[in-house]
């Protein structure tokens, strides 16, 4: 496991020389919000990062319910069961095994690693501009119907899990980069995609931490440039 921390953002990245998986630890005054719980071994890295900090963990929070962001949340609920669990509403029939689309939605088939054993019951559905401490929620969907966004308002800096990538070279999610093609492969509607990496860069992030890859201080011209290269590839759709 590697940490890394930025101010009030602490990145864990596991298995980082071949499948880089994040999830993040958010500190304030009060205690701890963990984003995401990466993959099944995760477990104790994480355990043992938020023992070293010596808060109490006083959220878990997902930006969408693909396998390898809750791939210890089972445990952790057991570790931690008064910590309350929180995703987007449309999510929230993912994390379940639920891939049915709404009339309304694109009719792509829901792709990637679907939850096949978390009977957990989300405390709290999030729905846009919704707050847990100084975080802010952006709907972001694109990845998987209901995928999220967090925004902090103190530091500005965005997590956004799957709607874009670093590994590999910053792309927005479903743009296939060939050193590191998985999250594209898993991507729902790349459509979608777009439209929320724009609204991510209309928040004018200091700081942009993804699920797969390193953090990007000052992202704004790379953003620029990812939703350039993906309007022109959609555009030979």
């Amino acid at each position: 496991m590697k940490v890394t921390r930025i101010g009030d953002l602490i990145q864990l990245t596991f298995l980082p020389g071949f499948f880089p998986v994040n999830c993040y630890i958010v500190e304030d005054n009060h205690g701890l919000t963990l984003i995401d719980t990466g993959i099944p071994s995760s477990y104790k890295g994480i355990l043992d990062v938020i023992e070293n900090l010596g808060k109490p963990l006083t959220n878990i929070l997902l930006t969408h319910a693909h396998g390898d962001h809750v791939g210890s949340l089972n445990r952790l609920k057991e570790k931690f069961p008064s910590v309350p669990l929180s995703i987007s509403e449309r999510d929230s029939r993912l994390l379940k095994g639920d891939t049915s689309l709404d009339q309304d939605e694109p009719q792509t088939p829901i792709k990637g690693g679907i939850p096949k054993d978390i009977t957990l019951i989300p405390d709290k559905l999030l729905k846009e501009d919704d707050w847990v401490g100084s975080l802010r929620v952006v709907l972001t969907p694109g990845h998987t119907p209901g995928s999220i966004s967090f925004f902090d308002t103190r530091s500005k800096a965005i997590i956004v899990g799957d709607a874009l990538q670093t590994r590999g070279g910053v792309a927005v999610s479903g743009q296939i980069r060939p050193m590191f093609p998985f999250p594209a492969m898993a991507t729902w509607n790349k459509e979608k995609a777009l439209e929320s990496v724009k609204k991510i860069k209309q928040h004018s992030p200091s700081l942009l931490a993804v699920g797969h890859g390193d953090l990007l201080s000052d992202p704004d011209i790379k953003l620029q440039i990812a939703i350039e290269k993906a309007e022109k590839n959609l555009s030979r759709r």
